[in-house]
């Protein structure tokens, strides 16, 4: 079961605390890493979350995790707290949401490109010099493929879908065609 709400709630105290110490890289990159490690190792998600296990036992096994990623003593005693209120669970979402937050603070969007042939590096970086230019934002891009397209590409940063595959084309042109009879 999602609960980004209270996710959200933790990733901007966490946040709020990195901001303040000028240290909110380091914890993104130790959330990132344990999140990553929920997603790599299920095993060790169920030795933090799961009720089976005494909850002192469940503490260690974070105390352990914490001294070998080697972070400050801020972000362990929010792991650890994290693990003492039975919300070890959220940890990866807690993490997608600081790192939204620290997207917002670096001016980052993401955005994808659907295209109907693979692009070349090149022609990414000018869509990518494009699609900077017209949210102001730097924008990070993952690329697919999608052969039914026949040409061109999708765009798509946050609410800001650009449109250019002859597909979408055609289906345009089939409908004006239909208007007229």
């Amino acid at each position: 079961m999602k609960q980004t709400i209270l996710a959200r709630r933790y990733a901007k105290a966490l946040f709020a605390v990195g901001m303040e110490n000028k240290n909110y890289e380091a914890y993104n990159d130790a959330l990132q890493g344990v999140a990553g490690l929920y997603a790599s190792h299920p095993e060790v998600g169920d030795a933090l979350t799961n009720p089976l296990y005494p909850l002192d036992v469940r503490e260690k096994v974070m105390v352990g995790l914490v001294k070998s990623i080697g972070v400050d003593k801020i972000m362990g005693n929010f792991l650890n707290l994290l693990v003492k209120k039975k919300r070890a669970e959220i940890l990866p979402e807690i993490a997608e949401a600081f790192q939204v937050l620290v997207d917002i603070e670096k001016n980052i969007s993401h955005g994808t490109v659907i295209s109907a042939v693979a692009l070349s590096d090149e022609l990414q970086a000018s869509v990518r010099a494009a699609l900077e230019k017209l949210t102001g934002k730097k924008v990070e891009l993952s690329t697919s493929v999608d052969p039914s397209l026949i040409g061109g590409i999708i765009a798509k940063v946050g609410d800001l879908v650009l449109d250019g595959s002859i597909r979408t084309q055609l289906a345009g042109l089939k409908d004006s065609i239909k208007g007229r009879e």
